[in-house]
């Protein structure tokens, strides 16, 4: 497994990680589908702040990026983790996280914030194994394929400042 900052020929296999999840779950509640080139800019964009998971290509990725617009929310972010099904549960998810608090703490984020579908309750249990504490339930906020769905918001503290 190899765990490196993402790069624009990155594109294409995180768009279909995120595509399938966005296609096959309630866990997101948009319904637009990633492109390739959308990606990628959203990677450039990001030059510090994604990164990818590779084990016979890519099987998972995580990205922050602002929480808020507006220098009151300066110090927050937003993160998105994404895994292939076949590595949920073998640490990869935790050692992309992982990567994700030391650069955002680096890069002088205090708080990481998560969002999180109601739809998911594993994203839950794995965001609170990494000591990330549930703030607010926003009940029947999302839509997605007929239903109405709750959004959890936990939060993480990166540094105490």
């Amino acid at each position: 497994m190899i765990l490196r900052t993402a790069c624009g020929d990155d594109g294409a296999a995180v768009a279909a990680l995120w595509n399938s999840m966005i296609a096959d779950t309630l866990f997101t509640f948009t319904t637009d589908v990633k492109t390739a080139a959308e990606v990628a800019d959203l990677i450039a964009a990001r030059a510090d702040q994604f990164w990818v998971a590779e084990a016979d290509g890519i099987v998972g990725f995580v990205t922050f990026g602002p929480f808020r617009s507006g220098p009151g929310y300066r110090d927050v972010v937003e993160h998105s983790i994404v895994l292939d099904r076949s590595v949920q549960g073998t640490g990869v998810g935790r050692a992309l996280m992982q990567t994700a608090f030391d650069a955002a703490a680096a890069q002088g984020r205090r708080i990481m914030v998560a969002a999180i579908s109601g739809a998911n309750p594993g994203a839950i249990g794995f965001h609170t194994a990494l000591g990330f504490g549930q703030v607010g339930r926003m009940p029947r906020i999302g839509q997605k394929n007929g239903q109405q769905l709750d959004l959890i918001l936990m939060q993480k503290m990166l540094s105490p400042r």
